[in-house]
């Protein structure tokens, strides 16, 4: 294992996501082990060195997101893993890095909570957190993986997604997906599309703005390039020195929640099944998507019309095609293993009734429990 792994695994999916980091060109890992994602950091130490990469433990999960973001600074590319309590200790540096923005991926395999919880069982109650945890206005982007080979496909998008819009990014695992077992299919280097940050165009000296207010995303001066760069997690101003005026901070608010809002249908992964004819529509996401599919094809096997709408992206939240979709059926569906996260958005947009099924977590939403909620419906 001396270099970037291709050909077809059978691995889990913790290890498919420290695979997809590694394809995506990640050299350097900054984490803390905790359950259910202590796979990922095992995995990365041992390829690390392997590939070129630098994998570093820190003391906490503090330091683990601050080392992220240093990292990301100097150049390269850089993720941290954990779970629900670690999250909660990075989200205060995640925070920094938005205001930063140093391109680095975030990957939460969700795990049973409030505190600590149960950490060796599933659970899909850190949506909010990874949308709302820090404190702020910003946007944020998620993705939600529902297999194997989606922990190591989507954590390349999270990495090219980061390296287009200079921000942190979170994949959104979760307990099952991190621990399942399947086939990977991982293709050639040159296979793989990879985005790299746009460094400036002009030479040292010459008048280079590092958060140049006039382009949403502006190129990104790296440590020891020779380019005098000065970043804060105060608002600054174009320069990067701190200005906290009213009119400082609408500018710079304007641009980094902007860069994700006006692109947010470019961001945006759908996986739409049997909607084409459908009367009311499951919304699900991670491994619940597994079960919800199923119930779906029960569903229509005893003839009614129900189809499926898959959150591939949670944040941004895909408010317009909730909205269409909302105004050509009878009611729409979101089972959640949490006490209802997600139905809110999909409620505020739908436009039509919408129904949640809830689960303490610890398990798997069950085929027959959503089905249940499809027959009570139709």
């Amino acid at each position: 294992m001396s270099q970037v792994l291709t050909g077809t695994h059978f691995i889990k999916g913790d290890e498919a996501c420290a695979e997809g980091a590694i394809a995506a060109g990640c050299r350097f890992f900054g984490g803390y082990p905790i359950t259910p994602a202590s796979e990922i950091a095992e995995w990365m130490a041992r390829r690390m060195p392997l590939v070129g990469g630098e994998y570093m433990q820190m003391e906490d999960e503090l330091a683990s997101m601050a080392a992220v973001v240093g990292a990301s600074n100097a150049g390269v590319k850089s993720m941290t893993a954990t779970s629900g309590p670690g999250m909660s200790l990075m989200l205060e540096n995640i925070g920094l890095g938005i205001m930063m923005e140093p391109p680095c991926v975030v990957v939460n395999i969700q795990r049973g909570g409030p505190s600590t919880g149960m950490p060796t069982l599933t659970s899909q109650a850190d949506m909010m957190q990874a949308r709302w945890g820090s404190h702020g206005d910003y946007e944020m982007i998620a993705y939600v993986p529902n297999s194997v080979q989606e922990m190591f496909d989507l954590t390349i998008t999270a990495f090219n997604t980061s390296e287009v819009y200079r921000t942190p990014v979170v994949v959104l695992g979760d307990q099952v997906i991190g621990h399942m077992t399947g086939r990977v299919v991982i293709p050639e280097q040159n296979e793989i599309e990879l985005i790299d940050r746009r460094t400036p165009e002009v030479e040292p000296g010459q008048g280079f703005l590092p958060f140049d207010s006039t382009e949403e995303v502006p190129p990104m001066a790296l440590a020891g390039m020779g380019y005098n760069v000065h970043v804060t997690g105060l608002t600054h101003d174009d320069r990067g020195y701190p200005d906290i005026s009213p009119e400082a901070s609408k500018k710079l608010l304007d641009r980094i929640i902007g860069k994700i809002r006006n692109h947010a249908e470019e961001i945006i992964e759908l996986d739409e099944r049997l909607l084409e004819d459908a009367e009311i529509a499951v919304v699900a996401y991670g491994s619940t998507s597994q079960s919800a599919w199923r119930a779906v094809l029960e569903a229509r096997e005893l003839g009614i019309p129900v189809g499926m709408l898959r959150l591939v992206t949670a944040w941004p939240f895909p408010s317009r095609r909730i909205e269409e979709l909302g105004t050509d059926l009878r009611a729409v569906i979101v089972p959640e293993v949490n006490y209802g996260q997600m139905v809110h958005p999909v409620r505020e947009y739908a436009g039509c009734p919408v129904f949640g099924i809830t689960h303490a977590g610890g398990g798997l939403l069950q085929p027959l429990e959503i089905l249940r909620k499809i027959k009570e419906v139709a």
